[in-house]
């Protein structure tokens, strides 16, 4: 990382300069900005140097391709998978999703723990004029190419199961004409041989705050069944339901867990992510 400091001279002339720091941490805090890519760790300064004091706090931002090291006392076999799903989020999300509207659209990855905007995609549309509509339909084609350009790219068949296209209107509609039209055109067979996991909805918008309310439809949930973001809020709905109707068998807390683990009354298992670090 880099650092402006300053120097003042023996005749008291201050200069400033940036410089290059290496730093080592005990992180504890984060903060994941899954949208921009930035992480921000905060935490006190273990080793020496010239510049910052130790045991000082210091925040890092990590932003996508910076190099930095991890250290752990010790690795287990959980870890390490989890930094290697977490280093490639193709390899753990099933669910993908693209919400859009006319010039419009956001590509995202479901996972289990977050959703990832996989590529934002802007592109105007010029409007239909009285007699002619050749320039909107042409901008329209150009924007919906983009689109299936971004979903070979972006989203791997061989592990996701369920594509959900979502917009207001019948752009969702226009679009998967469109991308399917050309597939058989064009022979690519990544879209022909996976067209049954294609999913149309509607949304209100092609932002991606709009992906919230098509996951959490009722018409989208079957679809949704064999994914492991569903069988997850399954689960935590099934959990929430007994702590309400049945609470005598619903606990929480890890005294009540540990005793009802003890006398072999656990059905179902769940553990925070902040528990498990």
């Amino acid at each position: 990382m880099f650092r402006r400091v300053q120097n003042e001279s023996s005749t008291g002339t201050v200069e400033s300069q940036r410089v290059r720091l290496t730093l080592t941490i005990t992180v504890e805090n984060i903060d994941f900005d899954p949208q921009g890519g930035l992480l921000r760790i905060r935490g006190r300064i273990i080793s020496e140097n010239k510049y910052v004091k130790m045991g000082t706090y210091h925040t890092i931002e990590l932003e996508l391709n910076r190099n930095f090291t991890l250290l752990k006392p010790e690795w287990d076999i959980i870890a390490l998978e989890r930094v290697n799903e977490a280093c490639d989020v193709t390899k753990q999300a099933d669910v993908a999703a693209v919400v859009l509207q006319e010039g419009l659209a956001n590509v995202c990855l479901v996972t289990q723990n977050m959703t990832i905007v996989r590529q934002r995609i802007e592109h105007p549309i010029p409007r239909k004029r009285k007699g002619s509509v050749t320039n909107y339909e042409k901008g329209l084609q150009k924007f919906f190419d983009q689109v299936m350009q971004s979903i070979l790219r972006h989203i791997n068949f061989e592990i996701v199961k369920v594509v959900i296209l979502a917009s207001p209107g019948f752009v969702k509609d226009q679009c998967f004409e469109y991308i399917f039209a050309e597939a058989t055109k064009q022979d690519i067979r990544q879209f022909i041989e996976n067209k049954s996991k294609f999913v149309l909805i509607h949304c209100s918008s092609g932002h991606k705050h709009a992906l919230q309310e098509v996951l959490q439809d009722p018409s989208i949930q079957k679809q949704l069944s064999d994914t492991k973001y569903s069988q997850e809020v399954l689960t935590l709905d099934q959990f929430f339901k007994m702590l309400n109707d049945e609470p005598d068998r619903a606990y929480y807390g890890w005294d009540h867990v540990r005793k009802a683990g003890e006398r072999g009354a656990i059905r179902t298992l769940l553990l925070s992510d902040e528990l498990f670090r």
